[in-house]
């Protein structure tokens, strides 16, 4: 990966505030042609810099008001387990979130339902039966006051 330029850094904050802008709009607003930004643009994605370019929906206009932070651990830490409990995960849309942690869990779940009884069922159905669970420590978020997927450059 080449180091990244100033110019980089701020085509790359243009477009996460506003993906849909065109390369031209882009171009202009970065001090380029359109020719320059668009092999910019090419290249951080060739270098896995943009990794996928993404419409974020609103959880809560879609009826999922609930979030959960699910703090798991597991029966053994064999790769068996650890393969099969990450491969399960990514079957369930209702984890938006899956991080491997050190310390007390062993995964950090954030999972989002429409109430809090949607997410009982679905952790008396579902999260309790994926491979390997020993326990879960759910959390539920009172309100959002923070997120982004925003990456400082």
């Amino acid at each position: 990966m080449s180091a990244l330029e100033e110019v980089d850094r701020k085509l790359l904050r243009l477009m996460q505030r506003n993906p849909e802008r065109s390369v031209t709009a882009l171009a202009e607003n970065a001090g380029m042609s359109h020719t320059a930004c668009w092999r910019r643009i090419k290249r951080l994605e060739s270098e896995g810099i943009i990794e996928r370019r993404v419409i974020v929906r609103d959880p809560s206009a879609l009826g999922f008001t609930v979030n959960v932070m699910a703090n798991l651990r597991l029966r053994q830490h064999d790769e068996k387990t650890l393969d099969a409990f990450e491969s399960a995960v990514q079957k369930h849309p209702e984890i938006v979130t899956c991080f491997s942690m050190t310390g007390d869990s062993d995964y950090l779940l954030r999972i989002i339902a429409k109430s809090i009884e949607d997410y009982e069922t679905f952790l008396k159905k579902t999260l309790l039966h994926l491979p390997g669970i020993a326990s879960v420590s759910s959390h539920v978020a009172l309100k959002k006051v923070k997120l982004t997927t925003e990456v400082p450059t």
